[in-house]
């Protein structure tokens, strides 16, 4: 994966992650769970994806 791609991919992240908090810190009658499921997957999946591609550059 291209390094602009990765760094679109990071801003991305952080946007969700960022969004996720703000859920979260809602109360908890007010948190939409769908929501956050959503946001949660979305996030850990970009996450996982950064990671893998950190690996594989640190051992190439």
């Amino acid at each position: 994966m291209s390094s602009a791609a990765l760094i679109v991919l990071a801003i991305v992240s952080t946007v969700i992650w960022i969004a996720v908090s703000k859920e979260a810190a809602k109360p908890t009658k007010e948190v939409n769970r769908k929501k956050m499921y959503t946001l949660v997957s979305a996030g850990t999946l970009s996450a996982i994806i950064l990671t893998v591609s950190l690996l594989q550059n640190l051992v190439l």
